[in-house]
Formats: structure tokens, C-alpha cells, sequence
């Protein structure tokens, strides 16, 4: 028996609905996602290079998250490149979700793995943009070793500089554009 030629049009009609619905959900997510940019410099401490899987995570003083279980995944060097190696700066860019504010806690990991598991990190620095959004920087001063084999014996490193921002310009109603932390102490630039 033949379908009703209503009941074709009316199934083509769904398709065509879900299409367009999956269609501009999928830009609605581009609208709320920022782009990421870190520069991350190895120290030139004899061995500060490592084999390890690095990971970090940001927060602005709200606790929203942005997470980079890898940044490998977001590297820019190329594929064949070596990163963390000694005196070296490399360059990673990914998209996230955009949070309310500067980023201004930093949690550094390293899970300990590979040939060389110690790791001397100088300092990130984090750009964050989106889609009419001003753009933010954020640096952190690392300057310590991720190791179980070096002071202070630790695979991670929190720095925390979100109770040192300073208050919104009135006038501008924001932050500076660039904030940095330390471990050892914080300032804006």
C-alpha cells in the first residue's frame, strides 16, 4: 500500500527541521566559546625538560572553570615537535567555554610519566578572547619544579591570585588587560 503523499512531505518537513535545529544549536555554542592562547617556557635548569603529560586548568574569581587535560592536544609546534624540552617556549591555542572574568588561578600538572618525569616550568602566559569580548591576559610566574625528585616534591603547582585582582574600572566597568601572579606574590601590570 502507497503512502499518502501528505505523510512524504511531512517527514521531509522534519528533516529539514531537525537539520536547520542542529544547525543553529551548533552555532550557539561557537557563540559562547573563547579561544585560548598559552606561551609556556621550560626553565634552563640542567634537565628542567620532561617527557611527562602536562595538564592545566584556569579559573576566574567566580570558580569557572576552563580544563586542558593535555595541552599537547592544543599544541601549535607541529606534530613531529618535542615540547617541555630545556629553554624552550612553547605554543598552545584550543577553544573553551568563556567565563565571567580574568583568569587569575593557575593549576599546573604534570602526571610524572615518561623518560624524564621532572620538569622546571618558568612561566605561562594565558590570552583569552571570544566573540565580542575584549581581550585578556593573564601571567603566571611558575618559576618551581613539577617533580617528585626536587624540591618542593610536588607534580602540581596552584597559583592563586583571583583575592588580589584589582576592582573594575568604573568608567571602563572592567579589569586591566593584564594581571600576573606569582607563588611568591602577585601584582597587576
Amino acid at each position: 500500500m502507497p503512502l499518502p503523499r501528505g505523510f512524504f512531505f511531512f517527514i521531509l518537513f522534519l528533516n529539514v527541521a531537525a537539520a536547520v535545529a542542529f544547525a543553529s544549536s551548533e552555532e550557539d555554542d561557537y557563540e559562547n566559546e573563547c579561544v585560548y592562547t598559552m606561551y609556556l617556557r621550560t626553565g634552563q635548569i640542567f634537565k628542567a625538560g620532561t617527557d611527562s603529560k602536562i595538564s592545566a586548568s584556569f579559573e576566574d574569581a567566580d570558580g569557572e572553570v576552563v580544563a586542558v587535560p593535555d595541552l599537547r592536544a592544543w599544541g601549535l609546534m607541529g606534530p613531529e615537535y618535542d615540547y617541555y624540552e630545556r629553554g624552550h617556549r612553547d605554543i598552545f591555542s584550543g577553544r573553551g567555554p568563556c567565563v565571567g572574568g580574568p583568569l587569575c588561578r593557575l593549576n599546573l600538572t604534570s602526571d610524572g610519566s615518561g623518560h624524564h618525569p621532572g620538569w622546571f616550568c618558568d612561566y605561562l602566559e594565558l590570552t583569552a578572547t571570544g566573540p565580542h569580548r575584549g581581550c585578556s591576559q593573564s601571567i603566571f610566574i611558575v618559576n618551581q619544579w613539577l617533580s617528585n625528585h626536587a624540591p618542593p616534591f610536588q607534580l602540581s603547582v596552584l597559583l592563586d591570585g583571583c583575592s588580589h585582582l584589582p576592582p573594575p574600572d568604573n568608567h571602563h566597568r572592567r579589569r586591566p588587560p593584564t594581571f600576573v601572579v606569582s607563588h611568591r606574590r602577585s601584582a597587576t601590570h
